[in-house]
């Protein structure tokens, strides 16, 4: 694993904050439900599900979205996921930060974290360590569904630029979709030109918009 781990610091002992880009892992206001609305509902899930249905995923954080993608996933099979993370969060932070849902079952990534690869039945799952500007262009692999989940645009600008959302494009299957929380104009446009049909809907709590889109 890389030695590029997070550095983290704690609100409110629940909520890790990342100090390299000042932006918590997950929301404030209910990191399941946003998870949920966000990145499930975004992508038209789980009623897009079979088996070997396959979600890729820019910044693997805490795992929950892919902890909460497999929840859903129940009785569809095997789901395939694929997340790039450049900073990997430790096993002890990941566990502390899981506490925050009791309602989800860690143990299909604790049980096996910090290896980046998890084979079961449920669940085939690949970590991609590394800078997702370099991994994913080197990926061979093509996702149903994309969960666009990096920092801020404003603080992590390097996970949302035109030429990364160009690869996203080029690594999606036909018909594949992708969800994300930012509704940045610049974010839609790149997205616009990486081959989506992008469309603007409500997002989670506060925060009036989102961004979904499906390849042409």
């Amino acid at each position: 694993m890389s030695d590029q781990t997070a550095h983290l610091e704690w609100r409110d002992g629940v909520i890790p904050v990342s100090t390299r880009f000042d932006d918590p892992y997950f929301s404030l206001a209910g990191g399941l439900d946003e998870t949920r609305h966000v990145f499930l509902a975004g992508n038209d899930l789980p009623a897009r599900y079979r088996d070997g249905f396959h979600i890729a995923e820019l910044g693997f954080g805490t795992g929950l979205s892919m902890l909460t993608a497999l929840d859903a996933h129940r009785g569809a099979g095997t789901l395939h996921f694929t997340s790039f993370e450049a900073y990997p969060m430790g096993r002890a932070d990941i566990e502390t930060a899981l506490k925050a849902f009791p309602t989800l079952d860690p143990a299909p990534l604790l049980d096996h974290w910090p290896a980046t690869s998890i084979r079961t039945d449920r669940l085939h799952a690949d970590i991609i360590i590394g800078d997702a500007r370099d991994t994913l262009a080197a990926w061979d692999g093509k996702a149903d569904a994309w969960f666009l989940d990096g920092f801020s645009p404003a603080k992590n600008p390097e996970l949302w630029s035109p030429e990364l959302m160009a690869q996203v494009g080029r690594h999606t299957a036909t018909g594949g979709t992708f969800a994300t929380y930012t509704a940045a104009g610049h974010v839609r446009r790149s997205l616009d030109d990486a081959g989506f049909d992008v469309s603007r809907v409500k997002g989670f709590g506060r925060k009036r918009h989102m961004s979904v889109g499906r390849l042409r």
